[in-house]
């Protein structure tokens, strides 16, 4: 059994690992941004490339992970399974997710030489991530239902 001690604690590790992680998927995004507009294998080009993989590896991979197993440990200890703003949120947060496995493609992609998207695109790309952030804080703290 989790103490209330230890709740608290896990969620303030959520909350840093939540912010950790929104710092890359909105600057991973504009990332791409300037790396498309420069030639492939240039310097600039390969300062992009270690940019981002250190931005991925170093930084969203951790706070990603950490997000998920305190996120899951928070829903356990406070029974919120049937609550519906949970299921909303959640439904947000597999949309940050789906958004994250394509950055990491992408990264790939990149790092391969072989991005085919235009900036205009990784610019929309960073909207979603801006907009599921707002959809989940209003879920979390308003609860709406």
């Amino acid at each position: 059994m989790i103490s209330d001690s230890v709740y608290l604690w896990l969620k303030a590790l959520h909350v840093i690992a939540i912010i950790a992680f929104m710092a890359g998927m909105l600057y991973l995004p504009r990332l791409f941004v300037y790396h498309a507009g420069v030639a492939a294998g240039s310097a600039q080009s390969e300062l992009f490339k270690t940019m981002e993989r250190r931005l991925d590896v170093a930084i969203m991979r951790s706070s990603v992970t950490i997000v998920i197993l305190t996120g899951a440990a928070l829903v356990w200890k406070g029974q919120w399974l049937g609550a519906a703003w949970l299921w909303a949120k959640l439904a947000f947060v597999a949309v940050l997710l789906g958004e994250y496995a394509f950055l990491t493609r992408m990264r790939a992609a990149f790092a391969r030489d072989q991005n085919t998207y235009s900036p205009r695109l990784y610019k929309i790309i960073n909207e979603v991530g801006t907009l599921a952030l707002i959809a989940i804080v209003i879920m979390v703290v308003i609860k709406p239902f």
